[in-house]
């Protein structure tokens, strides 16, 4: 389950990069694959390589209410509902190169990234990521 492929590894550097440059987020592994938290408790986003041979590069992360089934329906290329964890209104982000998708939306992956730390960043934290936003 480990990211090991170098498409994979690439797409690691660059998940890391955006979610440690938010406030109070660390790295471990967790259920065998990269993750990063909140605080070290919050899930903020795994990234998954071929997870039970489902052949995605992808990363898994929380998302308010009705984001799952809306952002699914409007681009299935990209998103899915992650097994194990779609009960829970995650969603899956494609991040591997697809002949449907060239190449990834970087800005895009931020922007979900920052979705999901929004919906389950303590409000201390979350304040931590608005006063550096107004900052800039």
């Amino acid at each position: 389950m480990a990211v090991t492929s170098t498409e994979g590894i690439a797409a690691l550097e660059r998940v890391r990069a955006i979610a440690l440059a938010l406030p109070e987020v660390s790295e471990r592994l967790s259920h065998g694959t990269p993750s990063f938290f909140i605080r070290g408790k919050k899930t903020l986003c795994n990234v998954w390589e071929n997870h039970h041979g489902d052949g995605e590069l992808a990363i898994w992360c929380p998302a308010p209410p009705g984001v799952q089934a809306d952002i699914v329906e409007q681009d299935p290329d990209r998103f899915y509902a992650p097994r194990y964890v779609a009960h829970n209104g995650w969603i899956g982000m494609r991040l591997g190169q697809t002949a449907a998708e060239e190449s990834v939306d970087w800005d895009e992956v931020a922007s979900v990234l920052e979705e999901a730390f929004r919906h389950v960043a303590p409000k201390t934290v979350l304040r931590q990521l608005d006063n550096h936003e107004t900052c800039e």
